[in-house]
């Protein structure tokens, strides 16, 4: 038989998925908003789009930003770089 077909074949692009290092489903303006570590918030995206998440703190994360991870986005229905917004009716 052929060495060629014996042999597999290298495939650079399939990775092991690996859990992440932190949770980052929602983080933000905390005070502002009256969110304390493990509330749950409905956050709503585009094309009425809903999704819970649960309030995380990180020091590291400006104040106008939020930080979601893939699955939240990808539930949402938005992007890296896309605008947010919060109202008080979307808090539970």
């Amino acid at each position: 038989m052929a060495t060629a077909i014996l042999k597999d074949k290298i495939k650079p692009n399939r990775l092991i998925v690996d859990q992440s290092v932190k949770d980052d489903n929602s983080v933000v303006k905390m005070d502002e908003l009256n969110l304390f570590r493990g509330d749950t918030v409905v956050l709503k995206g585009k094309k009425r789009k809903e999704t819970v998440c649960i309030v995380l703190a990180d020091d590291t994360c400006p104040n106008d930003r939020v930080r979601m991870n893939r699955v939240v986005r990808n539930n949402l229905r938005v992007r890296l770089g896309d605008y947010h917004s919060s109202t008080e009716h979307q808090l539970r």
